[in-house]
């Protein structure tokens, strides 16, 4: 890949920066070549390439000298998990009218990220404004705010933000101290208090075959005296798929997409981002807070099923302690 953005950076210099690249590389390197090229004064240069001094002289210079000047950016060599994907912003619609309290996001969420018992990422509340007011559900995960309160609060750096959007947790960096579930305002976090029954687990692993760990990735069992929550799946997202409550909702109530392209989709339906909110009457929870949700809930008016309390969910719940 090295060799790759040497060839690449030659043939961008050689066809394109013969005027003005001194703002693109600086008066440091423009200096540096400087004293090279009076060193070559007498030698005669094999692939040389005309640049514009700050002064506005047109000088010649060794090509070879400008690529080893030019800076070389890490994020062009190597994706940087915590930085994320550039350009891009993503988003959670929740419909309410639509939940019926399935629970299939849940046990999806649960397997795929092999999570059991009390410590589900992705809960569903029955709400109830007052007794006069119809109940309805609530599905709850982290809000993956703008604003994250749990990251400004972390001494360890474990709980941060990436430019897409995300807020994630490196479990290797988590000391367990629980400041982020004492700021979060929306109580979506979990805390591993023992070893977390999670059965045989396929661990990934890297081309040397370690474990390979990222904050980004399934396949890793929880960390006792950790924190755990909702990461919107951007091992997902990365292979251009939904995350895994949004396909498992039998009813279509998640939608999820990028902000910035204003398209989000269950799988089904696929609407623009701002006009599903302006028709919905669309709300993030607690924004008076200034953390900046990026969940969006749509109310639940004109519910297409009435509201049932049944109990079957929590057989199918139990069942699932183990992932496959």
């Amino acid at each position: 890949m090295e060799n790759n953005n040497e060839n690449s950076r030659r043939k961008f210099l050689n066809n394109g920066l013969k005027i003005g690249a001194a703002t693109a590389i600086g008066s440091v390197v423009l200096a540096n070549l400087a004293s090279k090229l009076t060193a070559q004064e007498d030698s005669a240069a094999t692939d040389t390439m005309e640049l514009m001094t700050t002064d506005g002289t047109i000088i010649q210079v060794d090509s070879a000298s400008v690529i080893e000047a030019a800076p070389k950016h890490e994020h062009e060599e190597a994706y940087n998990v915590r930085e994320g994907m550039p350009n891009r912003k993503f988003v959670m619609v929740v419909d309410l009218a639509k939940c019926k309290n399935a629970l299939k996001c849940q046990v999806s969420c649960n397997k795929n990220h092999y999570i059991t018992g009390d410590n589900a990422w992705l809960k569903v509340y029955k709400m109830q404004e007052s007794k006069e007011t119809a109940p309805y559900w609530m599905p709850t995960l982290c809000q993956h705010c703008d604003q994250p309160a749990c990251v400004t609060v972390c001494p360890v750096d474990a709980t941060f933000k990436r430019r897409d959007g995300l807020v994630l947790i490196d479990n290797e960096r988590c000391i367990g101290c629980r400041f982020c579930m004492a700021a979060c305002p929306y109580s979506t976090r979990v805390f591993n208090w023992s070893e977390p029954n999670q059965g045989e687990i396929t661990m990934t692993m890297d081309m040397e075959g370690k474990s390979a760990y990222s904050p980004e990735h399934t396949g890793f069992p929880s960390i006792k005296g950790t924190v755990d929550k909702c990461d919107f799946c951007p091992h997902s997202i990365a292979e251009g798929e939904l995350p895994h409550c949004v396909t498992a909702c039998p009813n279509g109530v998640f939608y999820f997409g990028d902000k910035y392209e204003d398209t989000v989709t269950n799988g089904d339906e696929t609407f623009r981002f701002s006009q599903l909110l302006k028709n919905k009457a669309g709300y993030r929870i607690m924004e008076g807070l200034g953390t900046e949700p990026s969940v969006y809930y749509l109310p639940p008016t004109d519910r297409l099923v009435d509201f049932e309390e049944g109990l079957e969910h929590f057989t199918e719940f139990q069942s699932v302690e183990k992932p496959e």
